[in-house]
């Protein structure tokens, strides 16, 4: 457990552990939720899709790039919580393709055909 208090900056840092040097680690979905089974009802989104939606959100560099390293500022809801939880999706991608998903970044919605 990590415990920090609503409005405070909270630190998070992912590493991937791999003998394979050519690895790369990046954040697709970064979610905060009350509820460790559900992260949509009561949630506040972090990261959506490489997407950044919260706007306390700061990225720190890692000259590592098997570890990915963020804050953000823990959301006001979390006061009327005695537990909340964050839950993050991670992609593994070879450094060296340049059309995996760590290279996509942010994934807008696709505009559906009208036909």
């Amino acid at each position: 457990p990590y415990y920090v208090l609503p409005n405070r900056d909270l630190f998070v840092r992912a590493t991937l552990y791999s003998t394979e040097p050519n690895l790369m680690l990046f954040t697709d979905t970064c979610v905060v939720s009350p509820n460790p089974h559900d992260f949509t009802t009561v949630a506040s989104d972090i990261i959506r899709r490489g997407c950044v939606k919260d706007p306390t959100y700061r990225t720190y560099y890692s000259p590592d790039r098997r570890i990915v390293q963020f804050g953000f500022r823990a959301p006001s809801f979390i006061s009327r919580y005695s537990s909340v939880y964050l839950q993050c999706k991670m992609a593994v991608c070879n450094r060296y393709n340049y059309s995996s998903r760590c290279y996509q970044g942010c994934l807008r919605r696709e505009k559906r055909s009208t036909s």
